[in-house]
């Protein structure tokens, strides 16, 4: 059968990207320093062969004859789809060259290495040549995917389908617009107990309660595990093995707790794709050369930020599992009321870093960064000038002072891992996680579970609307079908607005 051949050879690359996806997680948990430079290399064949197959005349014969095989036959709409969904991504990746893919899969490791170094020593100058040889390569890649108003739009594409920057401006506007004067109204309301988060806590013991709630949450531990990490993450080899990492600091509580609950977001999320979706099409990004089950990077982020936020940080989220952690930690908390460690966890705090910023001013942080990585695609920011332009973009959102590169322009491993345009999808994700949230919970069996702390029925209604669906839907189809509504900030800025109403009461 034609189809059948056609499937084939899509696992096959899907195989091949899923041993890239444990070599990468291997590089960024467990492998020694010193290999990084072979690893690179490693992945660099591994990714040129998932490409050859791809882009090979096996792949195209397959697709047409498989075109021929389904034609005019009733009710094949998801095979034609798979089809179609396979032949535009083959298409764009045929356009870039194969020495691009190659050294920008070689790049991942390699620079990664560098810049955990160049982090943990507060050297930027060490990163530099790394970064501007990534932008020169994204800016590369770009113009060979083509676009239609911004060298940015051809990066954010290809982590979110159909957004460009002047799309991204339009959100971002609305989102400043309502996050200023809320973040000032929030920052005079009745400071919160903030030093009872700084108090020693065992980091073990930190990981057996982030990994017992994450459990509840849905995140099947018999399918994936918690590893430490430089940069929390989430990385998946089909449904039956999505791992995720988190980073613990024995004097910051919530750092640790909520990075486990939003990668268990993640791995919720790939674990729940259809099971007869594996090694396919709808699990195969065969544009960026990823093994993923996610339809994009915005939704992806939706589900980690839903269960990080609309759950975690929810007020009878902490009245049912605040009991729970003073078993844990009774030293620690044995004078801190549910009331108080809920203001405590949600209080807005500007600061440094992005994945410990608190709601109101986590977008801050994407904004500023989504910014520069616009100005490094067309030309107008040079990599040597990060610092400076970092370090006043911070002051100008968030009023603070950056004394250290590592605090600044170092923090996040994505510029490492080549993936410049990869930033706005966690805003996206924001946007989409509220208008979910808000859809789900008025089903009154969602609403009756989170009431008593059974996460069953949420996470049912996430699998049938969004996890299941993997990529054989668009974002768009699948907000729509869940929500009815087209993307908007409406839903997201009530979300806030709530909190701070909260934080106030």
């Amino acid at each position: 059968m034609s189809y059948a051949a056609f499937e084939a050879e899509v696992a096959k690359v899907n195989d091949i990207l899923c041993a890239v996806n444990v070599l990468v997680w291997d590089s960024r948990t467990m492998m020694p320093p010193a290999a990084a430079e072979a690893r690179g290399k490693q992945l660099g064949t591994l990714v040129a062969v998932a490409r050859e197959i791809a882009t090979g005349d096996s792949m195209r014969k397959s697709l047409d004859a498989a075109r021929m095989e389904l034609a005019g036959m009733p009710g094949e709409h998801l095979r034609r789809r798979a089809l179609d969904d396979a032949a535009s991504a083959i298409a764009t990746l045929g356009r870039i060259p194969a020495r691009l893919v190659q050294e920008s899969a070689e790049r991942r490791t390699e620079g990664q290495a560098i810049w955990i170094k160049a982090r943990a020593e507060n050297d930027f100058a060490a990163f530099v040549p790394v970064l501007e040889r990534t932008v020169a390569l994204q800016r590369e890649i770009g113009e060979h995917i083509g676009y239609a108003d911004h060298p940015y739009d051809a990066a954010c594409g290809t982590f979110e389908p159909d957004i460009s920057w002047a799309q991204l401006k339009h959100l971002y506007a609305d989102l400043k617009g309502a996050i200023g004067p809320l973040l000032q109204a929030a920052l005079q309301a009745r400071p919160a107990r903030v030093d009872v988060l700084e108090r020693t806590y065992p980091i073990e013991k930190q990981k057996a309660f982030s990994k017992a709630v994450a459990a509840r949450m849905g995140y099947d531990f018999e399918r994936g595990r918690l590893d430490d990490t430089v940069h929390p993450f989430e990385i998946s080899f089909t449904r039956t093995d999505a791992r995720i990492t988190g980073r613990f600091r024995e004097n910051w509580l919530p750092g640790g707790l909520f990075a486990v609950w939003h990668e268990a977001g993640h791995g919720i999320y790939e674990q729940g794709v259809a099971p007869e979706f594996t090694r396919s099409v709808f699990t195969t990004d065969l544009l960026n050369l990823y093994a993923v089950g996610g339809t994009s990077f915005g939704m992806h982020e939706s589900q980690s930020r839903l269960w990080e936020n609309r759950v975690g940080r929810s007020r009878r989220f902490w009245e049912q599992n605040f009991g729970a952690l003073q078993a844990e930690f009774p030293g620690q908390l044995a004078d801190v009321s549910v009331a108080e460690f809920w203001r405590a966890v949600n209080a807005p705090r500007p600061s440094l870093i992005r994945v410990e910023a608190d709601e109101l001013t986590y977008d801050l942080h994407i904004i500023l960064r989504s910014e520069i990585e616009a100005g490094l695609m067309d030309g107008t920011l040079r990599v040597a000038d990060l610092p400076a332009i970092w370090a006043d973009k911070v002051r100008g959102y968030l009023g603070l002072d950056v004394p250290t590169n590592t605090l600044g322009v170092l923090q996040d491993a994505h510029w490492s891992a080549g993936m410049i345009g990869s930033f706005p999808t966690y805003t996206m994700g924001n946007i989409m996680s509220s208008q979910l949230f808000k859809a789900a919970t008025k089903v009154p069996e969602i609403e009756r579970g989170l009431e008593a702390g059974d996460y069953v029925p949420l996470r049912t209604w996430l699998g049938d609307k969004v996890h299941r669906h993997g990529r054989s839907l668009t974002p768009a189809e699948i907000m729509n079908a869940a929500t009815g509504k087209v993307l908007g900030t409406d839903d997201y800025i009530d979300d806030l607005r709530r909190k701070v109403a909260e934080l106030h009461a």
